[in-house]
């Protein structure tokens, strides 16, 4: 019994946690408008 109350206690502070997050918002700023390039290293 206990597990399944620490199971709901967690499971309930992570939604208020994303909750909260989601209510405040992104952070104010801008994304690189340079895309990330990437390599593929040649192969012998």
């Amino acid at each position: 019994m206990r597990a399944l109350i620490a199971a709901a206690t967690g499971l309930t502070l992570a939604v208020v946690l994303v909750v909260t997050i989601s209510a405040l918002g992104s952070p104010a700023g801008e994304t690189s408008p340079k895309p990330l390039l990437t390599t593929v290293p040649s192969h012998p």
